[in-house]
């Protein structure tokens, strides 16, 4: 099978999320790094660019000139990836889907609501994916559980109770580092920090596993680090279409929390729990029965979980491939194949949807709002 031509924008020397990008979508052999604009200096970008693998005419200084240059090339990209600062996300996908070009674009996927609308406006009109990378999704175990959901072995759904909080960022003396500074910046995070950041993963993976959207929520914020402009901890009550309850904590000033994402369905004949530290196993509890620990790999699990499981039980898999996972998906989808746990515009146009939502409830001391984009509603 040809490997398709891949471009990265942003993600470029010392950034946090570029490796897994780039492990990620290299590791089956699916795509090949043809070009990037990997960083903000143009000279630094075409360097780096070059000592990843591209040749001298598309290794880029920035997304424009990346854009100009692969636009009319009889072997241009199939698939670029936006990894750049959340302020950057709109304009730059907007362009390539314009364009013709396939997108994975790093979450939150807009700054705004009205501009997820067009985005997925913008990829409907031209045919193209545009996808959200909305990760944690993709681990094999993520997909067990939203198959034993679907199938119904846990019965209805009645409580999701989610978490993704962290304490990196609880050191006040680190508030100047550069790589913390922009997520509490409002002119390059947008109008929420870490809910925006962290929060919206777990939202997310609520509505994946049980198949369920978000309707309505109540948010309390808190900037516990007064130099903060935007939330460091956030608190979310929130119900779903189907009638489930959800509960969800977020924090970047949990000291002693490492990664701190795990999520918990409680349906009427059993109970599920997931936590990314632990990402082979899924805790799973029938009503009246013992608890038992399903491991990635091993018999009887769902063709979805088997499928995107590459190395045998025991052995981990971590970050690098759930993100490899999401490229699997999308090389299937741009060659006709039907790919439906894939996060795609629709997922982020609702995920900045609850994060304006949250935002506005959190300014009137926790009200109830509505919680869907208004095309949804």
């Amino acid at each position: 099978m040809t490997k398709l031509n891949w471009g990265l924008i942003g993600g470029g020397e010392g950034s946090q999320i570029g490796p897994a990008h780039r492990l990620g979508a290299q590791a089956d052999g699916l795509f090949n790094l043809a070009a990037a604009a990997p960083d903000v200096n143009p000279d630094k970008g075409r360097d780096y660019a070059r000592r990843l693998g591209c040749a001298d005419d598309r290794a880029y200084g920035d997304w424009k000139e990346m854009l100009a240059g692969e636009r009319n090339r009889a072997d241009r990209i199939d698939l670029v990836t936006v990894a750049t600062p959340n302020s950057t996300h709109f304009e730059i996908t907007k362009a390539f889907l314009e364009s013709g070009f396939h997108v994975l674009c790093e979450k939150p996927m807009t700054m705004t609501v009205e501009e997820g609308e067009e985005i997925v406006k913008v990829a409907a009109k031209a045919g193209r994916i545009c996808a959200v990378n909305y990760c944690y999704s993709a681990y094999p175990m993520v997909r067990e559980m939203r198959q034993m959901v679907a199938t119904g072995q846990i019965g209805k759904v009645r409580l999701v109770v989610a978490n993704f909080s962290h304490g990196h960022h609880g050191n006040a003396a680190d508030a100047d580092n550069p790589r913390v500074r922009w997520r509490y910046d409002p002119a390059m995070a947008g109008i929420s920090g870490q809910f925006a950041d962290c929060g919206i993963h777990a939202l997310h993976m609520a509505s994946f596993v049980t198949g369920d959207e978000v309707r309505t929520l109540s948010a309390d914020f808190a900037s516990t680090i007064s130099s903060r402009a935007l939330e460091d901890d956030a608190m979310v009550n929130f119900r779903m279409e189907g009638g489930t309850v959800g509960r969800l904590w977020t924090s970047s000033v949990a000291i002693g929390r490492q990664h701190g994402f795990d999520i918990q369905i409680f349906g009427e004949t059993g109970g599920l729990r997931w936590a990314s530290e632990q990402p082979n196993q899924v805790y799973y509890t029938p009503v009246g029965g013992r608890t038992q620990i399903m491991e990635k790999g091993e018999s009887g699990l769902s063709d979805e979980a088997s499928r995107l499981s590459r190395v045998a039980i025991a052995h981990p898999e971590g970050f690098p491939l759930a993100v490899a996972n999401i490229y699997v998906d999308l090389a299937a989808a741009i060659r006709g194949e039907t790919r439906s746990g894939l996060p795609k515009a629709i997922d982020g146009l609702r995920s900045m949807a609850a994060v304006h939502a949250a935002v506005s409830s959190a300014k009137q001391n926790g009200a109830w709002v509505d919680a869907r984009p208004p095309s949804l509603r």
